[in-house]
């Protein structure tokens, strides 16, 4: 597969990225319908937060990363979400994704954080394969049965 070209995302980016979305499963246990996904990205978009898509050929907006400035402490980048289309998982589009998300964390001097629920494993081994350390853990914050973990990357000396 050909390496992941980067770009902000666009309205007509969400269908494509909802399309696949729907699909996965940790997307459906945090009841994320299409309408509720089309609603949180058209939002982010007015809102002017850090959208990025991946493509790469044959698969346009294969890949997202949706950031927050500040949106850590009103002081670090906040990693909201990421997400790989399933048949362009483990090409390193999401290693793409991440190093321009550390990029744009980098150039506003901020470290970067993150969520990932405890179940979820592979993103777990992920993110610390990425150098990022979990700092912490918060019981039942978005589902009652499931501890989300914050991991943390210092990006700054």
């Amino acid at each position: 597969m050909d390496a992941a070209s980067i770009r902000f995302m666009t309205e007509d980016d969400i269908p494509v990225i909802t399309g696949w979305m729907v699909l996965i499963p940790l997307w459906q246990r945090y009841n994320l319908t299409a309408e509720k996904i089309n609603a949180q990205f058209e939002k982010a978009l007015k809102a002017q937060d850090i959208l990025l898509v991946a493509d790469v050929a044959g698969y346009p907006a294969c890949g997202f990363a949706w950031c927050l400035p500040g949106g850590t402490f009103g002081r670090s980048m906040y990693l909201r979400l990421i997400g790989v289309h399933p048949e362009c998982a483990r090409f390193g589009v999401g290693s793409v994704l991440l190093a321009e998300v550390e990029r744009h964390a980098l150039e506003a001097r901020q470290d970067l954080f993150l969520l990932v629920s405890d179940f979820n494993m592979d993103a777990q081994r992920f993110y610390r394969r990425h150098g990022f350390d979990q700092v912490g853990a918060i019981p039942a914050y978005v589902l009652p049965d499931v501890t989300e973990l914050i991991y943390r990357k210092r990006l700054m000396a």
